[in-house]
Formats: structure tokens, sequence, C-alpha cells
């Protein structure tokens, strides 16, 4: 099996609604998003995707998300942007850029040391 993974990354401020600590208060976070992709079979190039191509569609999936208030995009109108709800919109939309492409796992990290992710499977 192969396995490629690339990185992006976006500023964004959120609060969550249904959460009772610090967080439920406006505040920000640098993410760093990182994709992966696998599959069995490489093109003519020995190449299973083209980094290329898999980083545009990233970058054009973070570009939506960064420098917003992710409580005011409507993918997170019930209030809840977790981290969580982030990976998941990153893969759905990365996935309506390249349902071709074999997405096995999304990783979104609010910070250096914490980080939730979603895998299709």
């Amino acid at each position: 099996m192969y396995t490629v993974r690339i990185e992006d990354g976006f500023a964004a401020a959120h609060f969550l609604t249904h959460y009772h600590g610090k967080c439920e208060r406006l505040h920000g976070h640098n993410y760093k998003v990182f994709v992966t992709a696998s599959g069995r079979n490489l093109d003519d190039g020995g190449m299973l995707l083209d980094f290329g191509i898999l980083k545009g569609a990233l970058r054009k999936v973070t570009s939506e998300l960064d420098h917003t208030s992710l409580n005011d995009h409507p993918a997170f109108d019930d209030g809840c942007p977790s981290a969580e709800r982030i990976s998941l919109f990153v893969y759905e939309k990365m996935h309506a850029l390249m349902p071709d492409a074999s997405l096995t796992l999304v990783e979104v990290f609010e910070t250096d040391r914490n980080r939730a992710t979603y895998s299709p499977d």
C-alpha cells in the first residue's frame, strides 16, 4: 500500500456553544491540516497522486476557512466548529474536489499537541 500526505494550514477564530469552559469564549487557532491518501496502484509516472494537485485542492478548502470566524460558516451553523467537525468538513470538500482519490485520513491540529481526525472507514 502506498500513502501520500500533504499539509496546509489556516488561521481562524471560533467558540463552542455546547461546551462549558474557556473554549466557549471566542478564541483563535493556527490550524494545521494533514490529508492522507492511500492506494495500491501507481500511475505511469510512478506516483499515487500528484502532490501539486492534492495540495491545490487542500489549499482551496483551507482558504475558505482562513481568517474567518468558523461560527459564521454555514457548515458549523449549529455553533460547534470543533476540530472533529472541521476534519469532516475538510474530508467532504476534498472528496468532492477529488472523488477518485482514496482519501484515508484528515488530521486537524488546533495546537501542536491537540488534534482530531476523520477517516471514512
